[in-house]
């Protein structure tokens, strides 16, 4: 048997289990969700497929339309807001922290990953209604005078979401710019380029990798969340994991809920899609 023929068969066999893990949680689960998406459901009879009947329902009934935009809209609002936020304080954190002070920084920036997702939420809950501290803060401050609505709105799901996803961000921000060389800022001084044109012109360009990969994982978690927007939302709007959990739990309409599925999955691949350039980048 020649070497390079040997080396082929080891490295199959190192990748193998990597391969069948994948097959079995990720490729047959989700072969099995589309071909569930295709049948249809007779009374309480599950017809099987192939039947598009449930995209055309999707794509024509203006209810599931606005559980898309619904989702989309709070989706990309609370990546923008997330990455406005957390690239200055990935920035001041790598440049402005003194070093010794660093981990104490970043330990700080990850303490909400240390509270239950479902704590965190309520907490917000807490925090954001009419007797909350938010609202007695700003009624004894005289800016309002009077509490105002922001529990079961939009707001307050966005408010939720950037608390957490500013944490993640920043994180992989940081990571981009403590490996930047100070020579290139040195570099564009020396050229005449001013604080903001260093910043603008150089250093954000270098941490693009950074913020697209960081933006691409807060698309990911919020597009599919169903908690959040469900303790802080309320029911005024439902996006497309509320619509998914309505047609399973209330209806049993497993057929509708995975085509729902497919297209929430649609729509992260292109989110991939478009962050595929960065994303390389960021593993190179």
């Amino acid at each position: 048997m020649s070497i390079e023929r040997q080396e082929r068969r080891q490295g199959l066999a190192l990748v193998t289990p990597a391969l069948a893990w994948t097959a079995a949680f990720f490729v047959l689960p989700f072969a099995a969700m589309v071909w569930m998406s295709l049948a249809h459901l007779d009374g309480r009879a599950l017809v099987p497929g192939p039947d598009l009947g449930n995209y055309a329902r999707i794509f024509g009934d203006p209810s599931f339309l606005r559980g898309i935009r619904v989702s989309l809209e709070t989706t990309l609002m609370v990546t923008v807001l997330s990455v406005l936020l957390a690239w200055p304080l990935a920035w001041i954190i790598a440049t402005r922290v003194p070093a010794r002070w660093r981990r104490l920084a970043l330990l700080v920036a990850v303490l909400p990953f240390w509270t239950s997702y479902v704590v965190r939420s309520y907490s917000w809950a807490l925090v954001l209604g009419e007797k909350g501290v938010v609202m007695n803060a700003l009624v004894g401050l005289g800016l309002l005078a009077q509490p105002v609505q922001i529990m079961a709105t939009r707001a307050a799901t966005v408010i939720g979401f950037v608390h957490f996803f500013v944490m993640l961000l920043t994180l992989t921000i940081y990571a981009n710019l403590v490996q930047l060389s100070p020579n290139y800022a040195r570099a564009a001084e020396d050229l005449g380029a001013s604080r903001w044109q260093v910043i603008r012109l150089v250093i954000l360009p270098l941490t693009l990798p950074g913020v697209v990969t960081g933006a691409f994982l807060t698309f990911v978690l919020c597009i599919g969340d169903y908690i959040t927007p469900q303790i802080l939302g309320g029911n005024n709007e439902l996006g497309l994991p509320q619509l998914i959990m309505l047609q399973l739990g209330r209806r049993g309409d497993y057929p509708m809920a995975s085509a729902l599925s497919v297209v929430l999955m649609a729509l992260v691949t292109l989110a991939y899609a478009a962050c595929a350039r960065w994303l390389r980048m960021e593993r190179v």
